[in-house]
């Protein structure tokens, strides 16, 4: 695998130029990477639903199962296209509540934890910051969205540093395979 990455060094390269480059647009323009990425999943749902309709015609067992997730990825897809600012804050609200409910489970289970109080305070200290986290998007939607898209483009510029550091590393052990592979060819 590793000689499979090393031949391939340029690629994971690229990758990682065009993981930086989305991190950057992320920190810089937060409000219109966002649009682009709700626009883009869009597409990527309506492709994905016309697939699935073209798959349930050509099925025969399941084909109801199957047209209506086609359905409802092109419905997905049509309303992320063309209303992207009401597709991020659904989305953001779901993160929302997905970090209350975390939050709340982890301070539940935390609580309930009787043997080991020093992992017991780690789990409410966690519940505690998502239960913050949620609420604090649920009272500031646009704020939290962008916090949300500029902490990524953080995460991405680090992983699109990392992975070019990587294929500087594989282009170094590609020189070195193929060094050996000279000396024992000779």
């Amino acid at each position: 695998m590793l000689e499979l990455l090393a031949k391939n060094w340029a690629w994971v390269l690229v990758r990682g130029i065009f993981t930086l480059v989305f991190g950057a647009l992320a920190v810089f323009l937060p409000i219109g990477t966002a649009n682009a990425v709700v626009i883009l999943f869009g597409a990527y749902a309506i492709v994905d639903g016309v697939i699935a309709i073209a798959m349930a015609t050509r099925r025969s067992y399941g084909r109801g199962v199957m047209l209506v997730i086609g359905i409802l990825g092109v419905i997905a897809g049509l309303i992320s296209i063309f209303w992207p600012a009401i597709t991020a804050l659904v989305l953001l609200y779901i993160i929302a509540f997905w970090a209350i409910i975390t939050g709340l489970g982890y301070i539940v289970k935390g609580f309930g934890l009787t043997r080991d109080a020093g992992g017991r305070w780690l789990f409410v200290l966690s519940g505690l910051a998502a239960l913050i986290l949620g609420i604090w998007l649920l009272l500031n939607p646009r704020d939290g969205a962008v916090a949300l898209i500029v902490t990524i483009g953080f995460f991405a510029i680090i992983w699109g540093f990392l992975t070019i550091f990587t294929s500087i590393r594989l282009r170094r052990l590609s020189i070195e395979l193929d060094e050996r592979r000279d000396i024992t060819d000779i």
